[in-house]
């Protein structure tokens, strides 16, 4: 691959140059070939439609399935990856309906089902090219030249098998139920459809009354939020154990019947705020006694409409009923009965023969207008939902209008055309699931869900509350119900392949045999019949519907691989169910579902056996994300100024993985990339940048490039390289147990901490041995070299990318580089590809008591970092000024043993002089005490409140006195076996009470009471971190050194200088009086500038006329008051201070300046100069009359001074 510009790595640019990298290896393909033979991961991805683009749930759940699936291909498994399409259904149709302004299905049929489904096929794929782009930019190896698609004729070919073994094992009946029902899209929905999309709306609420005819003064009242179902209601219902009551109206004098809980709804004004309790006479009078529902059941009543006020009717409809479905908790106890549209009102129609069951009035037809049943020239025709103002006009006109609201509630929509749904009675086929249910239940229990609560809960109640699956769609682009039936519905023929078709029908038209068939879609099998074996003479016609698209999902684990006419054998013992599925929460009554209960009704096993559910990817505000609000960024966007690794991480790197939301921001992204991506990076160009300065370093004694060295590495002595080493196999150890487990969500924050731990920590703090300095840097940069090795294998499946870019730039230092022809193709080094390299195995060595304790020391150091950070921040001390002391207070007496290994880095890391590491807890911390109140207030009850003013009263002599005795039950020495409790009087009259030390909250705080220490305690109390805070001119000398040296860093780094480049450094005291002067606070520090190797020089006096300008800036040191300015120059000659001043007296100040300006324009290396100046004669030296720089000037004069 090609090597970018390290000093301006540009991740994106490095990303598009791995895919071309991975495209000219067919990287993917080739692991796959490379994987043959391994044990089998199977894994099924959930189809997309391919008739939008994908958004940011599709790219979070295909980074986890890409991230899991690659994980199982790098631990030994042969993982086959197909994409696939979703082809059919309302989402495609609901598109060519709005292009072509279709309103009707009848417009579907005049046009055609062919031409139609001709329209549907061509958009079906629209955007395919746009997924693969946006997939594969993602990083995701997937195949999508052998994808499967829905509509392919080998899929609905296995789909009709599924159908066919359902029927034979009596798991499919026809039946005529209220079902939900979209308008929009003139098709019933199966239950889970629609609760997916529910909504808060508002609609209009009507209290309607209907007259008894055996008095018509006395009228039922029934409210409803579907004014539109009352011109079908042929029935009301009551609860016959309730008690009603009859009241006569204030206001208008008539006469109801209501349920005495639920007057409110009839008289709305007794829930304002304004009504007096006590004043219902001047709304209502109670007419006569309460009395039971079952009083009003067989009563009659006039109908609100006469559409079916026949005479025929009159001997079964318009009556009351009861049942108890109706409640008091809204509503006013009479509920109307609309058998069409109600599920429970068919039920009840029905079974107190209100109507036949093949009998039903549905004056509304497929697409939701009201059909010529309803004579009313106002209401013909019209779409029921935009009927119900003149509906409850024509109430009001009739005087049948008792009351009437605007009514807020969550109500169903349609899931694509995000319309308002309907309940319709229709005749619909169903998989009986009821009968399932324990089955169902049972294979759940036997999967693995992450995280559990989603199984365990939402699913598991989804599932016991599971109602039969109307899988019958009255559409036309999806895969035909393969199902023909002879006009009486008697005689029932169901297809379970195309030969048996073939075998069985013949042409519609001409009754002759069909030979093939080239399709199976409706406009290719809906002329086929089938000849009777009952009424010979006579065919059998296919039904006219096509299966729910969720079913043809829901079948994907067998047609995708065209089952069971082929890939039949041991298809249940090597590739069901999968391993692996994920998607987002809302296939839980989706996807997840159909899958359970197709493959527990066909082979009575789960279809997966582990799962990873995402939540929902929220816009930043918390919305839902919306193309029609923009209110999130483009992803392509995002992945041209980001790059997939930081999007990736940035994604599963959050509660999102765990079934939570996400508010997505873009600086959350670039968060990633800031804060883990480019530390990543430059701790491998820092590795790269030290093993080329070793060999050129080690050039003359060995003519070796810089190689791996894993023994060297793994013998290491040193306390950081241990660290860093037993950091690595642990972190390496948990990714196995959790990535096993499907913990995404506890994998990717160690993986973000350990790359944390490297860069902020180990590359930082070892900087000096691995440029050189004390210590071995070879062994340290084997240790790094090692470290990042294997951290690009271990990062391979979360960021793809950079792990390649690591590995490749690592790969010729590896010995199987060198000798790859001998090597096999996935052995790192001789591996083309990192994603061909199989992860580091666990360490199943156990921890060595020495790198425990490296690692409790090094936890212990940067939590105490972490506080003496604090602690500077609080007394406002600068990081780069020193302090004199800091205090280590723990009671944890090995830790602080394991710490003061480390006690080194804890004063540079702190910038301190000394440290003092101390169990003395009582000088240094005071102790105070809170309540356990679930455990004490559990106790105590009413006294708990006083217990805990007591206890937070308690002082630190008596709390330590309490934790002393604690400590030497625990520790044995009370041989009563006695737990110690501490009495409290609570002065409230009662008897004193003892409580024990797990009723308490006892915390540890700073407590020096001499104004000498700032100090910073952990949460727990376990650790306080106190610095001095006196400061005297040493230590503010040292300051300014520190500063110094800081700057001069940042602007070489500013001005792009590449490590070693010479500068001359010059520093100016700009104001008048300095409270302490640069230039003696540097002299007093020269061995801190030596190590860092700056030679600061005073401007005014040591800069040559004719040094250019690098980089410089102006900024106040750590004390504010005295500003400093920095300057980096070019090194130029500069004429020696003995030349210049023999210049000066023999010649004068010009001549002296000329001389300077001919040294400064000398070439480098140039050691004599000859010439005329003013008509004399002159000869320079290098060494001793000029020097190559201002910095080289310097050095030789203090070396002369040293010699004198």
């Amino acid at each position: 691959m090609e090597e970018e510009d390290e000093a301006t790595m540009n991740f994106p640019v490095s990303e598009e140059k791995t895919l071309d990298y991975w495209a000219s290896l067919d990287a993917f393909k080739t692991s796959l070939k490379l994987s043959e033979g391994r044990p089998e991961y199977t894994f099924y991805d959930g189809p997309p439609f391919a008739t939008g683009l994908p958004h940011y749930g599709h790219i979070l759940a295909g980074t986890i399935k890409d991230t899991v699936t690659r994980y199982a291909h790098q631990t030994g498994h042969h993982v086959s990856r197909r994409f696939g399409w979703d082809c059919h259904g309302l989402p495609v149709e609901y598109e060519i309906d709005k292009t072509l302004s279709i309103n009707s299905r009848d417009e579907v049929l005049a046009m055609g089902i062919g031409t139609y489904n001709g329209h549907c096929r061509g958009i079906v794929q629209r955007y395919t090219a746009e997924w693969e782009t946006v997939v594969t930019r993602l990083g995701r190896w997937i195949d999508f030249r052998n994808d499967y698609r829905t509509m392919d004729a080998s899929f609905m070919e296995s789909v009709w098998w599924v159908f066919k073994s359902l029927y034979e094992k009596n798991l499919v009946y026809r039946g005529f139920r209220v079902m939900p029902y979209s308008t929009a899209c003139s098709t019933p929905l199966s239950n889970f459809e629609a609760g997916l999309n529910y909504k808060e709306v508002t609609d209009p609420a009507v209290v309607a009354s209907f007259p008894l005819t055996e008095d018509d003064e006395v009228n039922l009242v029934a409210w409803t939020t579907t004014p539109w179902t009352l011109p079908s209601n042929l029935a009301l219902c009551v609860n016959a154990d309730l008690e009603y009551v009859k009241v006569r109206s204030v206001a208008d004098g008539k006469v109801y019947v209501v349920l005495e809980e639920r007057l409110v709804q009839l008289f709305p004004i007794l829930a304002s705020k304004k009504f007096k309790k006590g004043r219902e006479a001047d709304v209502y009078e109670r007419v006569g006694p309460k009395f039971k529902g079952a009083a009003l059941v067989g009563k009659t009543y006039e109908p609100l409409f006469d559409f079916f006020d026949t005479d025929e009717r009159r001997k079964t409809c318009f009556r009351v009923v009861a049942d108890s479905y109706v409640t008091a908790a809204a509503g006013t106890g009479i509920v109307h009965q609309a058998p069409a549209f109600g599920e429970d009102d068919y039920r009840v129609c029905v079974g107190n023969k209100i109507i036949d069951p093949s009998d039903v009035p549905c004056p509304v037809d497929a697409d939701g207008r009201f059909t010529d049943e309803i004579t009313d020239d106002e209401l013909r025709g019209v779409h029921v939902k935009a009927a119900d103002p003149t509906i409850i006009a024509k109430l009001k006109d009739k005087g049948r209008l008792a009351a009437r609201e605007n009514h807020v509630h969550s109500y169903p929509f349609c899931w694509r055309s995000d319309t308002p749904l309907i309940y319709r009675a229709v005749p619909s086929w169903f998989v009986a699931v009821e009968s399932l249910k324990e089955r169902l239940l049972r294979n759940n229990s036997m999967t693995y869900w992450v995280p559990a609560a989603v199984k365990e809960k939402r699913f598991h109640n989804w599932l016991a509350d599971a109602r039969d699956w109307n899988i019958s769609r009255d559409r036309f682009w999806g895969t035909p119900i393969p199902l023909w039936m002879s006009d009486d519905c008697e005689e029932i023929v169901v297809v379970g392949s195309v030969e048996e078709l073939l075998e069985r029908c013949v042409d519609g038209t001409t009754k002759k045999h069909v030979d093939e068939l080239p399709d199976l879609h409706r406009e290719f099998v809906d002329a086929l019949v089938i000849p009777s074996e009952n009424k010979p003479g006579t065919y059998l016609r296919r039904v006219d519907a096509v299966f729910d698209c969720w079913f043809e999902s829901g079948s994907m684990p067998y047609a995708q691989l065209h089952y069971p006419f082929e890939n039949s054998q041991n298809f249940l013992e090597a590739t069901f169910p999968a391993d692996f599925i994920a998607e987002g929460l809302d296939q839980t009554r989706g996807w997840f579902y159909t899958l359970m209960v197709l493959s527990t009704a066909l082979f009575d096993k789960p279809a997966f056996k582990n799962l990873v559910v995402n939540g929902l990817v929220l816009a930043a505000d918390g919305k839902k994300m919306s193309k029609r609000l923009k209110n999130y960024p483009d992803p392509m966007v995002i992945l041209k100024d980001h790059g997939a690794d930081a999007l990736r991480l940035y994604l599963i790197n959050s509660p999102v993985v765990k079934a939570e939301t996400l508010r997505f921001t873009q600086d959350g992204v670039r968060g990633v990339l800031r804060e883990v991506m480019l530390p990543w990076y430059n701790a491998y160009r820092f590795f790269n940048q030290q093993a080329t300065r070793w060999e050129r370093a080690t050039a003359s004694s060995s003519s070796a490039a810089f190689e791996r060295d894993e023994t060297l590495a793994a013998t290491s002595t040193n306390l950081m390289d241990k660290w860093i080493v037993a950091n690595l196999h642990d972190l390496i150890n948990f990714v196995h147990d959790e990535m096993r487990a499907y913990r995404l969500y506890t994998v990717v924050p160690r993986l973000v901490g350990f790359l944390s731990d490297l860069t902020n920590w180990y590359v930082r703090l070892n900087r000096s041995r691995l440029k050189g300095g004390e210590g071995d840097a070879q062994t340290s940069l084997a240790v790094l070299f090692e470290v990042l090795l294997k951290m690009a294998s271990v990062m391979a499946p979360f960021t793809p990318f950079f792990a390649e870019y690591l590995y490749q730039r690592l790969r010729p230092r590896l010995p199987g580089f060198r000798d790859k022809a001998n090597r096999a193709a996935d052995e790192i080094g001789a591996a083309d590809s990192i994603h061909y390299v199989m992860l580091p195995p666990r360490f199943e060595a156990a921890v060595s008591s020495a790198d425990e304790t490296v690692l409790v020391g090094m936890r212990m150091l940067q939590r105490a970092v972490e506080l003496g950070r604090r602690a500077r921040e609080e007394a406002k001390i600068s990081m780069k000024t020193p302090v004199k002391s800091v205090i280590v207070v723990s009671t944890d007496d090995s830790s602080l043993r394991a710490l003061r290994e480390l006690e080194p880095y804890l004063l540079s890391e702190l910038n301190a002089w000394a440290v003092d590491l101390t169990t003395d807890v009582d000088r240094w911390c005071a102790l105070s005490a809170l309540p356990n109140l679930p455990v004490l207030g559990k106790r105590l009850g009413k006294r708990a409140k006083k217990a805990a003013e007591v206890v937070k009263a308690l002082d630190s002599r008596a709390l330590r006195s309490f934790l002393a005795a604690a400590a030497a039950a625990s520790n044995g020495k009370d041989t009563l076996g006695i737990s110690p409790t501490l009495t409290l009087d609570l002065q409230d009259g009662g008897d004193p009470v003892a409580v024990t030390l797990v009723e308490l909250i006892i915390k540890s705080s700073f407590a020096d009471d001499g104004g000498l220490y700032a100090g910073q305690n952990s949460a727990d109390g376990s650790l306080t971190v106190a610095i001095e805070t006196t400061q005297d001119d040493a230590l503010r000398a040292q300051g300014i050194t520190r500063e110094l040296i800081n700057r001069v860093n940042k602007l070489r780094k500013k001005a792009r200088l590449t490590i070693g480049a010479p500068v001359d450094v010059f520093f100016v005291d700009l104001d008048a009086e300095c409270p302490l002067p640069t230039a003696g606070a540097l002299a007093s520090n020269s061995a801190l500038l030596k190590k860092a190797n700056i030679v600061p020089l005073p401007h005014a006096e040591r800069r040559p006329l004719h040094s250019p300008d690098i980089a410089s800036d102006v900024a106040p040191t750590a004390f504010g008051a005295q500003s400093l300015r920095v300057v980096l120059c070019r090194p130029t000659p500069a004429l020696a201070d003995e030349a210049k001043r023999r210049a000066v007296a023999e010649r004068g100040d010009k001549a002296a300046e000329a001389l300077e300006g001919i040294v400064a324009a000398l070439p480098n290396g140039q050691d004599v100069v000859a010439g005329t100046l003013d008509g004399q004669p002159f000869e320079l030296r290098y060494g001793t009359d000029f020097f190559r720089s201002a910095t080289e000037k310097a050095l030789a004069a203090a070396a002369a001074a040293n010699v004198g």
